[in-house]
């Protein structure tokens, strides 16, 4: 068989043949562990980037909850400021009133002393008085038997 531009087709078909050798000896040997390497590599790092995003959604919800927390620990501060000062005021009017109580007791005790000390001298004096005139009357008693 004579075929045109000595071509020789079992050369051609052997060539085929050590090429589809080649390549499946490749695909086995280089691109299916490559293949293999890469799809682990990229399910790594989507594991990755899921667990992140995991951990960013938790974070915010933490953020989120932490901020509610400080929100009712401001509300319950300015609560306790607001009993704290209502208390304030309250133990202020009766420290006032217990202050005003003592002030009107020691006014009443102060009035009442000096009532008592006012009798007192006037007794001393009405005592003093009734001394000054019986000596008074015994100098004269004693005068006129000696002018006698």
């Amino acid at each position: 068989m004579n075929i045109p531009l000595n071509i020789d087709w079992q050369q051609i078909l052997l060539h085929l043949f050590n090429f589809a050798i080649l390549a499946g000896g490749l695909y086995f040997l280089l691109y299916k562990p490559v293949k293999n390497f890469m799809d682990k590599r990229i399910a790594y790092y989507q594991g990755i980037e899921k667990e992140a995003a995991d951990k960013m959604k938790q974070a915010g919800e933490h953020e989120e909850e932490y901020r509610k927390r400080l929100e009712m620990a401001d509300l319950e501060i300015g609560r306790k400021k607001a009993q704290a000062s209502q208390d304030a005021e309250k133990l202020a009017e009766i420290t006032l009133d217990e202050a005003k109580k003592q002030k009107e007791q020691i006014i009443i005790q102060a009035q009442e002393e000096g009532r008592r000390e006012k009798e007192k001298i006037l007794q001393e004096a009405k005592e003093e008085i009734v001394e000054l005139a019986m000596a008074a009357t015994v100098k004269m008693l004693h005068g006129e038997e000696g002018i006698s």
